[in-house]
């Protein structure tokens, strides 16, 4: 008997609010290492503004010093000017197609839907009423129809943030 293993480009995407607390990152860590080990994700997407999408890139960063098969795109809402360069760790950068025909002010909330819409996971931290409570409601629906994971952090009973 043959065996036939297929692996896919599992992607997870992040939201969560600019002004997360710094004691975030541990669970945040811990959740990436299980998003890699028992969902075998590898692609990570993560936007450029505020405290999370920074403690993400950190993370995943770390993370590939050991699993150097997982890659990390920035998501841009906005186009990259000519001599943009990715932060360092960074493999590439995803400008959505078709954002361009949407109002600079609803860009960033466009893209992050975009990227809830073609990812395989989604982890959140969503604790109060904004985009990201919003854009993780709509996760949510997603789920229930099988379309995605959804993991928000700020549910997590055993965390002391």
């Amino acid at each position: 008997m043959k065996v036939v293993i297929l692996l896919y480009n599992l992607t997870c995407f992040f939201i969560g609010h600019r002004n997360a607390p710094d004691a975030l990152f541990p669970l945040l860590l811990q959740s990436i290492k299980r998003h890699i080990t028992d969902y075998y994700a590898i692609n990570f997407v993560v936007g450029h503004c505020g405290n999370f999408d920074a403690m993400t890139a950190k993370a995943v960063i770390k993370l590939k010093q050991s699993q150097p098969d997982i890659k990390l795109t920035m998501l841009l809402p906005y186009p990259p000017g000519r001599q943009a360069t990715l932060p360092p760790g960074f493999d590439n950068a995803i400008y959505p197609t078709g954002i361009e025909k949407i109002h600079p002010r609803q860009a960033i909330i466009w893209a992050n839907r975009y990227m809830v819409d073609n990812s395989d996971f989604l982890i959140a931290y969503a604790c109060h009423s904004g985009n990201a409570t919003r854009l993780c409601q709509y996760a949510y629906e997603r789920e229930k129809q099988g379309l995605i994971i959804v993991e928000n952090l700020a549910q997590k009973k055993d965390s002391s943030i």
